[in-house]
């Protein structure tokens, strides 16, 4: 068996779906790997270091490519419309596993389905506990919530942990995190490491208790309501306008006592919910500061902007799409360990090939195409 990892070409993205210890364990299991020349740069791992645990490395994606019975990527592949057109470098029968955004990029989906190419959306492995050291968005969300508070206290004009001196006393930044998911608990152990003092909220009660854990004090907006916040997989449902609401009446006397929120609610699938408005954000101290780490799914403020920094009335509001790419040194090899802790199981040593147990959770739920079909639930019967 093949494996190839081309060169991430998306925009601001630096990580690499390999590093030299998952290369060596492929390797060890018999599989020839294959990387794009350069492909680790931005991750600090150099073809020399690859090549040292017997890694082929290729002059371009199409040597990489052409032949290859498997690829890794970080990001779902580049098409005919935004440059180098990736799936037409794969072969008639490749298996592609990277972070497709399979339900918001449909179109993607039918591209790989007509190409021959089956696809595992590795942003769709089911929340059970055999799957955790499988799941890309955990571990990279876990690098993301502790970069968004880095790059808050690099915008902040003050320290963040309480500072007594002979000449006065400066008090603690606070802190507010929306959503207690694995980015939001990060940056909330984050920022209390950092000695600032910390609240979060989030619509799943559950969360409070992960939330006080790590030193945090949980803002609770509607109990009741909140009890049916989420899916049977472990993730955030969509609230309904009320809940909204009376959210924006509790947190708006909350933000006005806030130096720094960071915002990390997503809905899989769906636009992220907007949980800042321009009015909380002018009610806000001047100096404040905003990370909206949702600014790919639309954003949780109404004011952030994609790529960017902007500044509202003293306020900074910081929109940096993919922080986890900020540390890809750590990120990188992470997510090659998910993607090599997913695809040993299903690896069959002897015949040097796949074998898909279809009744595996792992498999049906990330699978989106194979065979020239679509195939999962979630995208059957329509396409964008």
């Amino acid at each position: 068996m093949k494996l190839a990892v081309p060169k991430e070409r998306r925009s601001d993205e630096a990580r690499v779906a390999i590093s030299p210890e998952v290369a060596k364990k492929l390797v060890g299991l018999g599989v020839e790997v294959v990387v794009e020349t350069g492909a680790g740069l931005g991750a600090d791992v150099t073809d020399d270091m690859l090549k040292d645990v017997g890694v082929t490395i290729a002059p371009d994606a199409k040597t990489a490519l052409g032949d290859a019975d498997l690829v890794w990527k970080i990001q779902r592949p580049m098409t005919a419309d935004e440059g180098t057109d990736e799936i037409a470098l794969m072969k008639r029968g490749a298996t592609l596993m990277c972070h497709l955004n399979a339900l918001t990029q449909k179109s993607m989906v039918d591209a790989l389905t007509s190409a021959g190419v089956s696809a595992f959306a590795m942003e769709l492995m089911p929340r059970i506990s055999r799957a955790q050291s499988m799941d890309i968005l955990s571990s990279q969300a876990n690098l993301g919530g502790y970069k968004a508070v880095i790059e808050a206290a690099n915008a902040f004009s003050r320290a963040f942990p309480m500072m007594m001196t002979a000449a006065g006393t400066v008090p603690p930044a606070r802190v507010l995190v929306f959503g207690a998911g694995v980015a939001g608990l990060q940056a909330v152990a984050t920022a209390k490491r950092m000695g600032a003092a910390v609240q979060a909220t989030d619509v799943r009660p559950a969360t409070r208790e992960q939330v006080e854990s790590l030193g945090g004090k949980f803002v609770t907006v509607d109990a009741e309501m909140e009890k049916q916040a989420e899916t049977s997989g472990g993730y955030a449902k969509e609230m309904p306008p009320e809940y909204f609401e009376k959210q924006k009446q509790v947190i708006s006397e909350v933000l006005k006592k806030t130096d720094i929120v960071i915002t990390t609610a997503l809905i899989p699938g769906r636009p992220a919910p907007k949980l800042v408005t321009a009015e909380q954000v002018r009610s806000m101290k001047k100096g404040s500061v905003i990370v909206d780490m949702a600014v790919e799914a639309g954003g949780n403020c109404e004011l952030s902007e994609a790529g960017k920094m902007v500044e509202v009335d003293g306020v900074k509001i910081i929109g940096y799409p993919n922080l986890p790419t900020r540390v890809a040194a750590d990120a990188s090899p992470l997510f090659a360990k998910n993607l090599l802790n997913f695809f040993t199981p299903m690896f069959d040593k002897e015949a040097k090939a796949l074998k898909l147990n279809w009744e595996d959770e792992t498999i049906k739920g990330t699978c989106v195409c194979h065979d020239g079909k679509v195939v999962h639930p979630a995208l059957v019967g329509g396409s964008n």
